[in-house]
């Protein structure tokens, strides 16, 4: 759920969470009201929050359980300090919304897109929340490979912003420019296959489906245990990042440039089947595709899925 508000300069927006009438008086204390601003810029626990609020922390424990009965406030991570478990808060929806009346279909002026659940946690709340990887378009790598991938992902790029509320910071980096820390401590959005992005060919073998060497990078799934050696042959995996397990990847890459571009097409064109999951496992996000030239140009405009 979304609250929006249309003005000269454009489309404003917050996600919101609804809460019942009988809990609108969590919110009516003003001390209340400064626990959930400080929420919404980082997470933090009760003793903290009452130090910076400079309040007893009973107060601040108080509001606290009533924000959590709401639905206003969650628990986001708990860790050990002083022999205590501190738990700390955060406020994901940082507006509310009280319904006195159920909705009314209406005539759509505009539309918001809602995170797609596949697509989380690389985004959230409307916000990009991953580090976009593309491999370096000069010689690199053990082959020497230039990728040619890159301009492929403009397109994937264009599609995930149509989830976002509003265009964040630049995201994106070459596999050559990348740090390990950063690897580790961020959501990861990896374009193009081992032979052209170096990060690619350090996740490769943690992959459901992956590019076989000993097969001339030919994708193999691990699911079927099918080999797919076609140029034009992609994958698309979203899994657990395997530098973080606590954050998430997802790959979109081919043998060969034309099977990167075979995946993004994929990607935007059947994006209700990419989120359905492996035909063979459903719980496996991870999917081969095979791209398609249908008007005979030379210049793949469509793709089949393989599983």
């Amino acid at each position: 759920m979304f609250v929006v508000e249309k003005q000269k300069e454009g489309v404003f927006s917050l996600p919101a969470c609804e809460i019942d009438a009988r809990e609108a008086k969590s919110i009516s204390s003003e001390l209340a009201v400064k626990i959930i601003k400080l929420l919404t810029e980082k997470p933090m626990y009760p003793i903290e929050l009452a130090k910076e609020l400079k309040v007893h922390e009973q107060k601040v424990y108080y509001h606290i359980r009533n924000l959590e009965k709401a639905g206003i406030v969650k628990v986001v991570k708990e860790e050990g300090k002083q022999g205590a478990v501190a738990r700390y808060y955060s406020v994901e929806k940082p507006a509310v919304v009280i319904k006195f009346k159920k909705l009314e279909e209406t005539q759509k002026v505009f539309q918001l897109k809602s995170d797609s659940d596949f697509l989380q946690p690389l985004i959230k709340n409307g916000k990009l929340d991953a580090l976009i990887v593309v491999g370096s378009p000069d010689p690199h790598g053990p082959e020497k490979a230039r990728s040619r991938d890159g301009y492929y992902g403009m397109d994937l790029a264009l599609f995930i912003g149509t989830f976002l509320n509003y265009v964040p910071q630049l995201y994106v980096k070459l596999d050559t420019e990348v740090r390990e820390e950063e690897l580790k401590n961020n959501n990861l959005i990896i374009i193009g296959g081992p032979v052209v992005n170096r990060v690619m060919g350090q996740i490769n073998s943690k992959l459901p489906v992956r590019f076989a060497k000993e097969e001339q990078w030919a994708i193999k799934s691990n699911i079927s245990n099918t080999v797919y050696p076609t140029d034009e042959a992609g994958l698309i995996v979203k899994a657990k990042n395997p530098f973080n397990s606590e954050k998430g990847i997802l790959v979109v890459a081919g043998k060969r440039y034309s099977g990167t571009r075979a995946a993004i097409v994929a990607f935007l064109k059947h994006f209700k089947e990419i989120v359905s999951g492996n035909v063979h496992n459903r719980k496996i996000m991870a999917k081969v595709v095979e791209g398609i030239d249908l008007d005979s140009d030379g210049i793949i405009d469509d793709a089949e899925i393989r599983e």
